[in-house]
């Protein structure tokens, strides 16, 4: 590691955190120019925290403190703040010392740490994140364990330290605590950091969607308007805090709004009461103003609807950063710009800060939108299709995003108890491995269907500052599958599966019995199950006559039927006078005596008012009298119904289901990432180590074969041993060294992997036969010199297969499988997996490509090893998991025989590791 020149300023230790209660904070390294800060901080502090800080009363620094304090060499010597507003309210130093506590230098790997907290910002967690991030520093420069010194009764700070999770030595000695810890993350204080990230963020969310009072700052004087139309909505809603209308042409001295009643006021700041939440709908230009009033006034939170930012060329995107830059200086969380609000429809909230003309139905589904006309139109989607089916609890759209994600949502909807299933539309993701992350954590709680526009396009849709990534959308999709995201294709489908999850129980296996008054319908419905997986029971057709009565009957044999896991019912419009109520009402009832939960839907063609029936609740009957001394006996759940136009719309969602419920299953044990006795981990570094030094490699290199097989070996994986064959007589002592009978084969990077060419001659039994080959393949293909050809030996008969690694900054290292030639590279059947990879994750790893039936004996031939290509999948998952460095691998063939795997052809790509961001500490996205 290269140290920088002494005083160099470390502006990449700059980051923005979240504290616990949801606000935020800009962690800094200090510098001489702080030095009036602190002394104005050191004022705040209150005596007991000086006392507990210099172990002695210590009312004021000394100009040498002053100095000490803000001077650093930012290597052996270095302090960081925590500011809000510019000013400190935290402080955290380390100084490097020797084995006796001595100052020290150089090659020392022990430091000294001290904290001081102002006491007005003690409990928000500020001091444990300062730890992470000091530590991180620490690392950075060599420091590999940290020492502390705390008076017994400052229990507050031996907390910090204790609950960090780092491997720790505790000592008492002359009335001294006396803590030591090494700085290396481990399982446990990774685990304590993101649980505090996760608490922390879900708050800020919370902050933002239950605020106490408003202000809708941009409010017109006359109707109409954006911010005008906000407030309408935001009183029809009945919101229940206390609602302000700012606008810097009302009058001067507070006045009422009118019809409105609301309190208006020409700033934030005339505005007696604390105000939780902004919305601001000003002009790009004034949006700075206000969020410095805004700031200066301790509103917690903006909703900024402004346009004119990143989405408008690069002027804006600048006008987008100093947005996020100055929200943050105040500890202001930004939902926007160009957003079309929030909505949160509690009944102690009630609030919508939307553009929404109306404050949806109260429901269990969250709903996040990154633009704003697909979310209105999905709000707008279900309210006319679930009336009564299903409503929402919250929604957002984000607009631009620059600051609140669908990160911090998912943080917010995984604890939320009003919010059972999870919809997100996404057009790009800004942190994919922690969206990951945080996907499979709700996931394992409850559905979460996500919905991405712009798969198609590489770059992050306009107004969207986010890193871009590499990854085929075919990839990220298989990557959600296995975090146990409902990937869907459509808006639409979005809202199906919604509905579905919303309503139903999860099925239990994906046996499905179909029935109803049409069987046309009802093929249909049955060709529909087959094509999405499912296990569709023979349909059982009631014939047009049939009444209300016979579907209830119908319906109700089949939830009694243990080979049966869901129900779709099919139904056309009948002849008579019954009513679509009259249907609901029978479906509904066999749905509430059925003995076991399982989900039901309703494919339906022109039957006006059905789905409405369906969705609506049953009248309440008349409740019988209470026993004297009893409470009024509990409300049956009400039953309801999703009801769908077409039977592919209704079994795609059912199918989405089944899946999502056997990923719940297999989730509870994901399995393990093996070790292997014969895996030189430590020698592998070192060849790497050497290898990188010789490249001089500052990017990446791809290694010779001998480097590429020397370094598999290290990890238990044999490539097929092929000698170099420049001219015949060279192939013939090749294949007398490796033995008859060899292949021969170019290596030539535009003719590998080209078997349609007929470049590759096998079997090759014997001298003769081999300078025959060779003589054809050098008049086919080219001179002997262009296409590179080697003599290799022969693997038995197989399934020939590919096996792949690659790293995404953003995403990490992904792990792919597939059948070698036109299967994955015309037909794109490639499955993925994070790494690492457990057993588990290898197992489904092979089984989930398309072609996977011609490794367990497809058409009577013999099945191949499957385990042994499981391991040899684990194998390489360890290898990129253990070194960063490997940044591409790449197996192919990999002949999977009937005992054993056998690799023919293999390179590695190794560069400098990458930086490991979710190994760090916690801190917002750079703006």
């Amino acid at each position: 590691m290269q140290t920088p020149p002494e005083h160099v300023y470390p502006a990449h230790w700059e980051a923005d955190v979240v504290l616990r209660d949801g606000g935020t904070a800009r962690i800094r390294p200090i510098t001489p120019d702080d030095a009036e800060r602190l002394v104005s901080f050191y004022e705040q502090v209150s005596d007991e925290s000086k006392y507990y800080r210099f172990f002695a009363p210590y009312p004021r620094l000394s100009d040498r403190d002053v100095h000490r304090f803000t001077h650093h060499d930012y290597v052996d010597r270095v302090g960081l703040a925590a500011t809000v507003g510019g000013e400190f309210i935290a402080t955290v130093r380390y100084d490097r010392i020797d084995g006796r506590g001595m100052p020290a230098s150089g090659t020392a790997d022990e430091a000294e740490v001290a904290f001081l907290v102002q006491d007005a910002h003690q409990g928000r967690g500020v001091a444990s994140a300062l730890l992470e991030h000091i530590a991180a520093v620490a690392r950075e420069r060599s420091i590999r364990r940290f020492a502390a010194e705390v008076l017994p009764a400052n229990t507050k700070m031996i907390k910090v330290f204790t609950d960090a999770g780092y491997t720790q030595k505790r000592s008492f000695e002359d009335g001294i605590v006396r803590l030591e810890f090494d700085l290396e993350p481990t399982d446990a204080s990774l685990a304590v950091q993101r649980a505090r990230e996760r608490l922390a963020e879900a708050r800020s969310v919370q902050r933002l969607l239950a605020p106490r009072s408003l202000a809708v700052v941009g409010t017109g004087r006359e109707p109409g308007g954006l911010g005008r139309t906000v407030l309408r909505n935001v009183l029809a809603g009945g919101f229940t805090g206390r609602t302000y209308a700012v606008n810097t042409a009302f009058p001067a001295e507070p006045s009422v709004l009118e019809p409105e009643g609301v309190p208006a006021h020409r700033s934030v700041l005339t505005i007696e009461d604390p105000v939780d939440l902004a919305v601001v709908a000003v002009p790009a230009e004034h949006v700075p103003a206000v969020v410095a009033d805004c700031g200066e006034h301790g509103v917690q939170g903006l909703v900024v609807l402004s346009a004119g930012y990143a989405e408008s060329g690069p002027e804006g995107r600048e006008r987008q950063r100093e947005l996020v830059r100055q929200a943050r200086t105040y500890g202001m969380r930004v939902i926007g710009p160009n957003a079309l609000g929030l909505i949160n429809t509690a009944d102690g909230v009630r609030l919508n800060a939307s553009l929404s003309p109306e404050l949806p139905a109260a429901g269990r589904v969250g709903l996040f939108s990154q633009s704003g006309a697909i979310g209105i139109a999905l709000l707008s989607g279900l309210h006319r299709r679930a009336a009564g089916l299903v409503g929402i609890s919250t929604f957002v759209s984000a607009g631009n995003r620059a600051d609140v994600s669908g990160n911090d949502f998912l943080q917010y909807w995984h604890d939320d108890p009003d919010t059972d299933v999870a919809l997100m539309y996404l057009e790009s993701i800004g942190n994919p491995r922690k969206f990951a992350r945080l996907a499979r954590r709700t996931a394992a709680r409850k559905p979460l269907v996500v919905v991405k526009g712009a798969r198609h396009g590489s770059a992050a849709p306009a107004g969207h500052t986010v890193p871009t990534t590499r990854i085929p959308d075919a990839t990220v999709s298989g990557l959600l599958r296995q975090a146990g995201v409902i990937r869907v294709d459509t808006v639409t489908e979005l809202a199906d599966a919604g509905l579905l999850l919303a309503s139903q129980p999860l099925p239990a296996g994906p046996r499905v019995a179909i029935l109803g008054n049409s069987e046309s319908l009802a093929l249909l419905t049955y060709d529909a199950c087959l094509t999405d997986g499912l296990r569709p029971l023979m349909p059982r057709d009631l014939t047009t006559a049939a009444a209300p009565a016979d579907f209830r009957t119908a319906l109700t044999e089949a939830l009694a039927d243990r080979a049966c896991d869901a129900v779709v019912v099919t139904a056309i419009p009948w002849v008579g006078d019954t009513s679509a109520a009259d249907l609901a009402e029978a479906l509904r009832d066999a749905v509430a005596a059925a003995p076991a939960a399982k989900p039901v839907a309703v494919v339906h063609l022109e039957i006006p008012g059905l789905a409405e029936a369906l969705a609506a609740p049953p009248a309440p009957a008349p409740a019988p009298t209470p026993a004297p001394g009893d409470g009024p006996p509990p409300a049956p759940p009400a039953v309801r119904i999703p009801a769908y136009p077409a039977a592919e719309r209704a079994v795609r969602a059912l199918a989405e289901a089944v899946r999502y419920a056997q990923w719940r299953k297999q989730a509870a044990d994901p399995g393990r990432v093996p070790e292997y006795d014969d895996i030189d981990e430590a020698g592998a570094a070192a060849d790497i180590d050497v290898l990188l030094t010789a490249h001089r490699a500052t990017r990446a290199v791809t290694l010779s074969a001998a480097d590429t097989q020397r370094l598999l070996a290290r990890y238990g994986i044999a490539v097929l041993p092929a000698l170099p064959a420049p001219d015949p007589d060279s192939a013939v002592r090749a294949a007398e060294r490796l033995g008859y009978p060899v292949a021969l084969k170019p290596t030539a990077p535009h003719l590998r992997h080209r078997a349609d060419l007929g470049g590759v001659r096998l079997d090759l039994g014997g001298e003769a036969e081999l300078r025959r080959s060779y003589t054809e393949l050098t008049e086919l293909l080219g001179r002997p010199e262009e296409i590179r050809l080697v003599v290799q030996s022969m693997a038995p008969r197989g399934v020939d297969t590919v096996v792949r690694a690659t790293i995404d900054p953003a995403a990490g290292a992904v792990l792919s499988f597939g059948l070698a030639g036109a299967p994955s590279l015309l037909l794109g059947d490639t499955a993925h997996r994070l790494v690492p990879a457990t057993d588990r994750d290898a197992a489904e790893l092979i089984r989930s490509v398309r072609t996977a039936p011609l490794l367990f004996g497809w058409r009577g031939s013999a099945p191949v090893d499957t385990p042994a290509l499981e391991e040899l999948l684990l194998r390489v998952s360890r290898l990129v998991d253990d070194h960063p460095e490997v940044v591409g691998a790449d197996l192919e063939p990999v002949i999977v025989a009937q005992h054993g795997v056998h690799v023919l052809g293999a390179s590695l790509r190794i560069a400098p590791p990458p930086a490991r961001t979710d190994l760090g500490p916690r801190s917002l996205p750079p703006y």
